[in-house]
């Protein structure tokens, strides 16, 4: 008899941190398998199924070729078998894969003697578009390893069921936009605590700097704004079938004014959607919103 598994299927372009992924998820006792090509995804799962196994992490990407297109239906196939299926795509931006492969000396799946390394980049990221929608997507440009481990244990971890999870993302603009946000706001028109000296070395999430933030009206405005706009689409997100919705929060470090909204955004919500909270900027914190 086939016993339904949790199974994770990881994908993404190659440097973004899915051997990294693969490993957390080996040591949370999944039964692991790299660089499975797509039509074999099937014949594995009711193999394992029948040998009794409960967890599977697979990760499927362009080394595969271009069976990789058939992944969208394996997909469809595993659900309806009542599997529960989670899919992970992992991203990170051009330049940030360029300096990786260079600090590495690895050789990319699709470099040949004809391309350069940004054109196999390009050419992969072409390929592989069609899967980015398909699952949660994290962009690990500007993540430590530590972050993605983290990150990649809460999305492992939080059963969403039928409910959108909805994750707020605080960031700072220097360090540029993350790919995976569906949403994103800017709050760098507010006051900044960093030019406070008191303030400066605290974060949004400090007490001191929580209460310099709320003295000013027009933070309390923008931050009933923001909540109001996603209160107002949610819905519609939730009836788009999605699993996922990602709201980023931008200031120019990602230190106070983002990590703040991020945090009073995910109280506002925590009734109404699972919720995470993630701060790009700062170490990763392992603890939901209470």
């Amino acid at each position: 008899m086939l016993t339904p598994m949790h199974i994770v299927i990881i994908s993404g372009l190659s440097g973004s941190g899915k051997s990294i992924a693969l490993n957390m998820l080996e040591d949370a006792a999944y039964y692991c398998v790299d660089n499975l090509p797509s039509p074999l995804l099937q014949s594995l799962v009711d193999h394992l199924s029948g040998q009794g196994c409960e967890r599977l992490a697979v990760a499927i990407d362009s080394r595969g070729g271009d069976s990789i297109a058939t992944l969208p239906q394996q997909l469809k196939r595993l659900r309806e078998e009542r599997h529960d299926l989670h899919f992970l795509f992992l991203d990170a931006k051009s330049d940030t894969l360029l300096k990786r492969y260079s600090e590495t000396r690895r050789r990319h799946p699709l470099a040949s003697s004809t391309s350069t390394l940004a054109e196999a980049i390009a050419e992969e990221r072409q390929r592989l578009a069609s899967l980015s929608n398909l699952g949660h997507h994290i962009d690990t440009s500007e993540l430590k390893p530590n972050a993605l481990r983290e990150w990649v244990r809460q999305f492992v971890l939080l059963d969403a069921g039928p409910t959108l999870t909805l994750l707020f993302e605080s960031f700072g603009f220097k360090h540029g936009v993350p790919l995976d946000a569906e949403l994103v706001f800017d709050v760098r028109c507010l006051p900044n605590p960093h030019y406070e000296p008191a303030l400066r070395p605290l974060t949004g999430r400090d007490d001191a700097v929580v209460a310099f933030l709320e003295a000013a009206p027009e933070v309390c405005r923008m931050r009933e704004d923001i909540a109001g706009f996603v209160d107002r689409w949610l819905p519609c997100y939730i009836r788009d079938n999605r699993s996922y919705l990602t709201v980023g929060i931008g200031c120019t470090g990602g230190q106070h004014r983002s990590v703040y909204f991020a945090e009073w955004l995910a109280r506002h919500f925590k009734d109404k959607a699972h919720v995470l909270v993630r701060h790009r900027e700062l170490a990763p914190s392992s603890s939901l919103p209470q």
